[in-house]
């Protein structure tokens, strides 16, 4: 284990402590670890050094809900090939799982074991912060991922994606396509309603259209499901005869919404995604659908935690920046992929 360890938005860009975009990883930072061991704040002014050298061998825990949507599975696969990169970690992967009593006990297991750090993707952000406090009581940093908890000293850094910013580049993408067509039919497929990072995304993609004169004028919710997808696209065809642009928000579901499109053959609008699965930008690459943009959602927030993970266990920070200690909280960009650009991101890209 190390020896010394540390305790305790708006738009398209958010202003955290640090913005990393999509595809962007910790590894291109270089360290501002001495050269020499030295105790204390994770770097000094001493010569910097390359992160990716080899370092103290660090044994990280990694526990994420079970990979039953395309984008959960893209999320530990990202994070088991960060792992790979290096020969100085070690990742200890628990079984994905959807019970809270299973995930609590996977990160008690970690904190008996006296890994060097936990990356944590809670199935409830809620009901994990007393075990993660636990473990950060226990001197192990926490990397929180995704969903938050509800304390701040549950975690020593927090890596986020942008549901607000999803729905503003949804928006205004949209806007971009249908500017100056005030009358324009504006169709939203969201995810399942209760969730906060439904909601988010809703008001993001509202803020963003009304910047153009533009409303959401018929919205209907899925559950993030194929079948969801299906059925929610297929009442929103009926009810709505006309249509100019739609925004699904999530594009595992999509598979059925555009299976309810072809099977409605409905055309005489556009379709923006959401997450951004190798699927859609595939069909976007092809422009062989409604399917125009997706926006995405990384699933590269995991991988992103584990080499976090690694640099704080080693003492390490990320001298890219002045500051000589790993940001508090890392939120991810939500860029608009389309036709133009899709190239860029494809290879880092989840199987729906």
């Amino acid at each position: 284990m190390s020896a010394t360890r540390q305790r305790p938005f708006r738009r398209l860009l958010s202003t955290t402590v640090c913005l990393v975009g999509a595809t962007a990883m910790v590894a291109g930072c270089t360290s501002n670890s001495p050269e020499e061991s030295s105790s204390g704040g994770g770097g000094s002014t001493n010569a910097a050094s390359s992160n990716d050298d080899s370092g103290d061998e660090v044994t990280i825990g990694f526990s994420a809900p079970a990979a039953d949507h395309g984008w959960m599975a893209g999320i530990t696969n990202a994070a088991k090939a960060a792992a790979e990169q290096y020969d100085d970690v070690d990742l200890q992967v628990a079984e994905g799982t959807n019970d809270v009593s299973t995930q609590i006990s996977q990160v008690e297991t970690f904190i008996n074991d006296k890994v060097d750090a936990i990356v944590l993707l809670p199935f409830d952000g809620a009901a994990l912060t007393p075990v993660a406090l636990k473990a950060m009581d226990a001197g192990i940093p926490v990397i929180n991922v995704d969903r938050q908890f509800d304390s701040p000293f549950a975690a020593r850094a927090t890596v986020l994606g942008d549901n607000y910013g999803m729905g503003v580049s949804a928006g205004t993408y949209i806007c971009s396509q249908l500017g100056g067509k005030p009358d324009s039919v504006v169709a939203e497929i969201a995810g399942i309603d209760s969730l906060p990072l439904t909601q988010e995304r809703s008001k993001g993609f509202a803020d963003a259209l009304s910047d153009c004169g533009l409303k959401v004028s018929n919205r209907v919710a899925a559950e993030f499901t194929v079948e969801s997808g299906e059925e929610a696209a297929s009442n929103l065809l009926q009810a709505a005869p006309k249509i100019d642009a739609i925004w699904n928000h999530d594009d595992d579901q999509g598979v059925g919404v555009l299976a309810a499109i072809n099977n409605a053959g409905r055309d005489e609008f556009f379709m923006v995604g959401g997450a951004g699965s190798a699927n859609a930008m595939r069909s976007i690459q092809a422009d062989d659908s409604v399917l125009k943009a997706t926006v995405i959602y990384p699933s590269t927030q995991a991988a992103d935690g584990v080499k976090m993970a690694r640099l704080l266990a080693q003492d390490k920070a990320m001298s890219d920046l002045v500051e000589v200690e790993i940001p508090k909280q890392v939120v991810l960009n939500a860029p608009v992929v389309t036709k133009d650009n899709v190239d860029q991101y494809i290879d880092s890209a989840f199987e729906s």
